[in-house]
């Protein structure tokens, strides 16, 4: 991860954000959904001068690894992503507002983590790529 320059600062800031689906509905199964989120968060990345290192969906969830100037706050960041993605989301899919009543897609809140490349930032960037997909689950043991 590059250090990267604003105006008045040098930074290396990324967060892992998880949001998940209003009521829990599996509604970002199919792969296109994906690919739509992807032109999204591509547009906020040159609108907002976002960064995003990673994004995966997984049925009822959506992760992003993104990079932001210090002046926006991380919640700042989780809400702009999940207002501007709910918008267009139903824009492209209207039928989707039959399936999540009170014109909401995104449930309140969501999951925030910071992320160095000292604290295994190539990692989350492959669990979050890795979403959706059938990996051999690992199982915890003691020793």
């Amino acid at each position: 991860m590059d250090v990267e320059y604003a105006s008045h600062c040098s930074y290396r800031i990324r967060y892992h954000m998880v949001f998940v689906v209003k009521y829990r509905k599996k509604l970002l199964l199919e792969r296109t959904r994906l690919e739509f989120l992807r032109a999204v968060m591509h547009g906020l990345s040159e609108r907002y001068f976002f960064k995003f290192d990673a994004i995966g969906i997984d049925g009822d969830h959506f992760h992003v690894v993104v990079g932001a100037a210090p002046r926006y706050s991380p919640s700042e960041i989780m809400k702009t992503i999940k207002s501007w993605s709910a918008r267009l989301i139903f824009q492209k899919y209207p039928y989707l507002r039959d399936e999540l009543w009170g014109g909401e897609f995104w449930s309140d809140g969501g999951h925030i983590d910071t992320v160095s490349e000292y604290g295994g930032l190539e990692k989350i960037k492959k669990y979050v790529q890795d979403q959706g997909r059938n990996l051999h689950q690992l199982k915890l043991s003691k020793f």
